[in-house]
């Protein structure tokens, strides 16, 4: 029964425990084992075993009373970048050893409130910083995928792709991640599950840790669009504790799903077709918007002029707004303090030794374009092109009502490979950074596979706070793709035991 559980659907999942098919501490203990046996792909950084089931009996027993919440006994896997009360949040960096949080952020908060049960945080880039999880310091994830023909190691995209990896190898039910840049859409596309950046706004912002604030934005990740739909109905609403969090309704994202596309303008920006763009992807690109014709809406060609300055436009900003907020990592009041003879030589060593390579080269690039002559040249300039990119959406959403594009420029490649090259690891957020840019909603689909037999995602992004026009249409593309290829991993035994190597 453990395997059958693992492979519903959260949607599924709530509907069997409404029943009574199953109890919530079966379906916990179910997902307990699965993460057991794939400890070799290193999605977790904490598990959470014991929590969970205590979680789940306390989820039986409201159930039992008539109480029962809107995810009720669901497993789900936190990004280790939310805090959890009483469980260690390192938000996958070395200076944050031992730090566990006296408090909870909104979004787990009201996780919780609805019933759902924690199996564990997951693996990430740090601070958020990497499209391929492989800048964490606990190890790297491995995604579930192989290519055909071959056992290399994959990386799951990033940052959230502990997160990702998890949904994709049945670890959990759903899971929450944070896009700054991509960092939930890209690594739903590299391990084919759906990953939904909501409006900057729309979720609270309290008690994720900061990398960039003007940009960072909590989502869920989930097996289907509607999983997705109904974890945000939950993680979403407005917080007073957030000045960013916009007071607005939360719709009953679930219910959209039923209205289909009929009708609906969809626009094709012509700026995405960036050169030396794989054909798999255009060919892809193109049956997504026939699919979309096919049910009745109508495919528009649409032109994002200075979307070609959206990848260095953020370079410019998230680094800038890191610098600004990773100087609070010093080693005086918690997280790893590295041992000196003097205050200065405490906060220098600390850091030095604390972060990563690649957050050392983001504060030392962000610190850069804030400083004095360069204020003007860079920063200041980024900003004005950032605010020409917004007009460029907000001109062609007069046209139509949502956008349909490729969510990454490749499918999953091995690990090691772009490490050594961070410009064209930063390429690989070249389609979801403008609408992240623009404050604006997205979503990643899976819609096929590559040449490699690897999943590749369509990226529907949507006007600011139309998340229920964004999911009815990533429905309908969903329904037409008709995406059930699984990773081999649920059926090889483990990567590592059959000859795999990270």
């Amino acid at each position: 029964m453990s395997d059958a559980l693992t492979a519903l659907s959260l949607a599924e999942a709530r509907s069997g425990l409404a029943e009574g098919a199953f109890s919530a501490r079966e379906l916990a203990d179910a997902h307990i084992k699965a993460a057991e046996g794939a400890r070799d792909l290193n999605t977790l950084i904490t598990e959470t075993f014991e929590r969970a089931l205590a979680d789940a009996g306390r989820s039986d027993e409201r159930r039992a009373k008539g109480e029962a919440g809107a995810l009720e006994g669901i497993p789900l896997v936190i990004k280790d970048i939310f805090c959890t009360e009483g469980v260690l949040t390192t938000a996958g960096s070395h200076i944050l050893d031992g730090f566990t949080p006296p408090y909870e952020s909104t979004v787990s908060a009201n996780l919780w409130k609805a019933g759902a049960v924690l199996v564990g945080k997951s693996n990430m880039d740090e601070f958020a910083m990497g499209s391929s999880n492989m800048a964490s310091h606990y190890g790297p994830v491995i995604n579930p995928w192989r290519r055909a023909g071959d056992n290399a190691a994959l990386v799951p995209g990033g940052s959230s792709g502990g997160s990702a990896a998890a949904i994709a190898a049945r670890l959990c039910l759903g899971a929450t991640g944070t896009d700054t840049g991509g960092s939930i859409r890209q690594p739903a596309s590299f391990c084919g599950v759906v990953g939904l950046k909501p409006t900057y706004g729309r979720c609270s912002r309290y008690g994720i840790v900061a990398f960039a604030s003007s940009l960072d934005q909590a989502g869920p990740f989930g097996r289907t669009v509607r999983d997705a739909a109904i974890l945000l109905g939950v993680m979403a609403g407005h917080d007073p504790r957030d000045s960013t969090s916009v007071e607005r309704p939360v719709p009953d994202y679930e219910a959209a799903l039923d209205q289909g596309v009929k009708g609906l303008r969809v626009g094709v920006p012509a700026e995405y077709r960036v050169e030396g763009m794989p054909e798999e992807i255009d060919r892809l690109w193109r049956a997504g918007a026939a699919w979309l014709e096919e049910a009745g809406a109508e495919i528009v060609e649409v032109s994002l002029p200075h979307t070609r300055y959206a990848l260095a436009t953020y370079y410019i900003i998230a680094p800038a707004e890191a610098s600004a907020n990773l100087a609070r990592y010093d080693g005086a009041r918690y997280g790893y303090r590295a041992p000196a003879k003097s205050l200065l030589e405490m906060y220098e060593k600390t850091r030095a030794e604390g972060f990563g390579a690649e957050v050392r080269r983001r504060v030392l690039i962000g610190t850069y374009v804030l400083s004095a002559g360069y204020y003007d040249a860079y920063y200041l300039k980024a900003q004005k092109v950032r605010k020409l990119i917004a007009t460029d959406f907000a001109q062609a959403f007069e046209r139509v009502d949502v956008m349909l594009t490729p969510t990454a420029p490749s499918a999953a490649f091995a690990v090691g490979e772009k490490m050594d090259d961070p410009v064209a690891m930063y390429l690989n957020d070249v389609f979801t950074v403008p609408a992240s840019l623009a404050g604006l909603p997205g979503v990643s689909v899976p819609a096929g596979l590559s040449g490699e037999g690897l999943p590749l995602g369509l990226q529907v992004i949507a006007r600011p706070f139309d998340e229920e026009t964004l999911l009815r249409t990533a429905e309908a593309l969903e329904r037409a793709a008709g995406f059930e290829a699984e990773p081999s991993y649920l059926s090889s035994g483990g990567y590592l035991s059959s000859g795999g190597s990270r």
